[in-house]
């Protein structure tokens, strides 16, 4: 049979990119359909914007900071709505890019809203295409409860970035790493920051609980309110204010409430079960080690798949799901063990290996386990009370190091260095041996010896 494409992707997002930049590249005859905006979630509302939004917020304890250094930096104030132009500028210069990859390549791109019609066609606007192979990478959008007044008054992560002025006391619901993340941001951006959670610790079951329980402590020395094993009822909006009733009766009056509490797959009215996909309870794409669904010619990667929601993992799987297909390489995969991630809270985490839970499960009574607090001497002139945790979680037996995780400044740059070891099995030994960098903080890694 003749197609009009030999491979379709819905989505460009950042696994939906990759596999369409990469096949063009193998001379494959490649369409990708997007309804919004090109790189999807992390590069207009997720990680590029909030880790911009981030770096400013940052400036304001980098200025009471200099302080205890000499630097008397004056006045100073902060604009939003000046942070928010450059944010807009920069996400168009980056869509500009992903757009110029895609044309460069030899793909074509067509705007709308694609819908499978069945395991060989694909209808984006009214039009319909057929493709020999057809991956759905449509990502994930955020998720709000069934809460009272949630849905007419509160925000999400995505509308955060298009807010024309600061809150001056925001309302968080949730204790990801998106909640966190932006506790942290408004917080030093002047904002009065209130965290509702339903749970007692902070980030999920995939987080080690010393990371867990020390963030929570540091949060609580900037002021940032945690309310934990707390539920919300529901929100009622009074002029210009919003009054949110907790469970307990309390009412809190802000001007923001956030709404953090994970995201859902975007696997509604795109035709999945309509062509005999199946769907995992979560809604999300069930697929095979090649990536394939319960429909052989079609595949599914990235955030719709019940697997790990990073946009690293998801560029990896779309590169390598074309390199078996197209490019000769019938083994190439990537590997789910030893994915560093980063939380750019503040102080922000950065966390590679098992949890110290996970790794008592996999190895029971075989476990040894090495911590570290301590004061960096980033701040020992300035007047701030901030410390810094890193731990190792070591298999007796065989002294190989299971689990990294640190929280404190830089610790995601630090921690993907330190992931490179983990991943070629690095033992304890390996780095007691290794000649630390003095004075840094990444050195405390190489120097722990003592078993907590």
């Amino acid at each position: 049979m003749i197609y009009d494409f030999d491979l379709f992707v819905i989505g460009a997002g950042s696994g939906g990119v990759r596999a369409a930049r990469i096949a063009a590249g193998y001379g494959v005859k490649v369409a990708i359909a997007e309804k919004q905006y090109l790189g999807g979630t992390c590069v207009n509302v997720g990680c590029v914007p909030k880790k911009l939004m981030s770096f400013a917020a940052s400036y304001a304890h980098h200025f009471e900071d200099a302080k205890g250094f000499g630097w008397d930096v004056g006045a100073r104030t902060h604009t939003w709505g000046t942070l928010i132009e450059a944010k807009d500028k920069e996400i168009e210069r980056l869509n500009g890019i992903y757009k110029n990859l895609l044309a460069k390549a030899g793909a074509t791109l067509l705007w709308g809203e694609a819908e499978l019609v069945n395991a060989h066609t694909v209808s984006v606007g009214g039009k319909e295409y057929s493709a020999e192979r057809i991956l759905v990478a449509t990502g994930g959008t955020p998720f709000i409860p069934d809460i009272e007044g949630a849905r007419a008054h509160a925000i999400t992560s995505d509308d955060v970035f298009y807010l024309k002025d600061c809150p001056k006391h925001v309302v968080i619901v949730g204790a990801g790493y998106i909640a966190v993340e932006f506790a942290g941001i408004f917080d030093r951006l002047g904002a009065k920051v209130t965290l509702i959670h339903r749970r007692d610790v902070l980030l999920n079951a995939g987080f080690d609980e010393d990371v867990s329980l020390f963030l929570a402590d540091e949060m609580k020395k900037q002021g940032i309110d945690l309310k934990l094993k707390t539920q919300m009822s529901k929100i009622e909006k009074q002029r210009d204010t919003l009054h949110v009733t907790l469970a307990t009766g309390e009412t809190l009056i802000a001007d923001q409430v956030l709404f953090a509490t994970g995201r859902a797959p975007m696997t509604h009215a795109i035709g999945l079960e309509e062509s005999g996909i199946t769907l995992n309870e979560k809604g999300m794409v069930i697929v095979n080690k090649n990536d394939q669904t319960s429909v052989p010619s079609i595949y599914a990667v990235g955030d719709i798949t019940d697997r790990m929601a990073l946009t690293p993992v998801a560029l990896g799987e779309g590169h390598a799901l074309v390199d078996r297909l197209y490019g000769g390489m019938p083994t190439r995969y990537i590997e789910y063990e030893n994915i560093p991630s980063a939380v750019f809270s503040n102080p922000p985490i950065g966390t590679v290996g098992l949890t110290q839970v996970q790794a008592e499960e996999k190895f029971p009574e075989d476990i040894d386990i090495y911590k570290s607090q301590f004061g960096s001497m980033r701040f020992a002139l300035a007047d701030r009370d901030e410390k810094t945790l890193m731990k190792l979680i070591v298999q007796r037996s065989t002294d190989k190091v299971l689990g990294l995780h640190m929280v404190g400044q830089d610790a995601p740059e630090i921690v993907q260095g330190f992931a490179v070891a983990l991943k070629a099995g690095a033992t304890k030994a390996d780095f007691d041996m290794t000649i630390g960098i003095h004075p840094t903080a990444a050195e405390e890694f190489v120097t722990m010896r003592s078993k907590s």
